[in-house]
C-alpha cells in the first residue's frame, strides 16, 4: 500500500495494456479462420519517466514505467492468469497519455519476499505503413 500511495502522490496515472485474448487451440485458429481478440487492461497507479539515451541505442528514447503491484494483481485476477509475467508476456502495447510503447524488459521490486512494484523498460512504438 505504501508503493501505491507513493505512486499516487507523484501524479500517478493509468496505463492501458493491450493484451491478446484467449488463445483457441483448434485447427481453425492455426489456419487463421478464427480472428485474434484483443482487450485493454487498465493498471494504476503508474509513473513514467524518460531515461537518458546512450550512444549504443542510436539516440532512441527509452522510458521506465513504475507500476503498482496491486494494480497488476487486480488485472491478473480479472484475466484469470497465473502470474504477472503471463500478463506482461501477452501485452502487445502499453498506452500512457495516448502514446503507445513496447515492453523491452520487466523487473520486479520486492520487500520481505513480496513484490510491491514492477519496473517496465519501454520504447516508443513507431507507426508503420501497411
Amino acid at each position: 500500500m505504501l508503493a501505491d500511495a507513493l505512486l499516487r502522490s507523484v501524479t500517478g496515472t493509468t496505463a492501458l495494456l493491450r493484451v491478446t485474448g484467449a488463445i483457441i487451440t483448434s485447427s481453425q485458429s492455426e489456419v487463421g479462420l478464427v480472428a485474434t481478440t484483443f482487450a485493454e487492461a487498465a493498471v494504476s497507479p503508474v509513473v513514467m519517466r524518460k531515461l537518458r539515451p546512450t550512444w549504443q541505442e542510436k539516440g532512441e528514447s527509452k522510458w521506465e514505467l513504475l507500476v503498482s503491484a496491486t494494480g497488476v494483481e487486480q488485472q491478473v485476477n480479472a484475466l484469470d492468469l497465473d502470474s504477472a509475467q503471463a500478463l506482461f508476456a501477452m501485452t502487445l502495447t502499453v498506452t500512457v497519455a495516448g502514446q503507445d510503447y513496447l515492453i523491452e524488459s520487466v523487473a520486479a521490486n520486492e520487500a520481505f519476499g513480496q513484490v510491491y512494484m514492477y519496473r517496465l523498460l519501454l520504447r516508443e512504438a513507431r507507426q508503420q505503413a501497411v
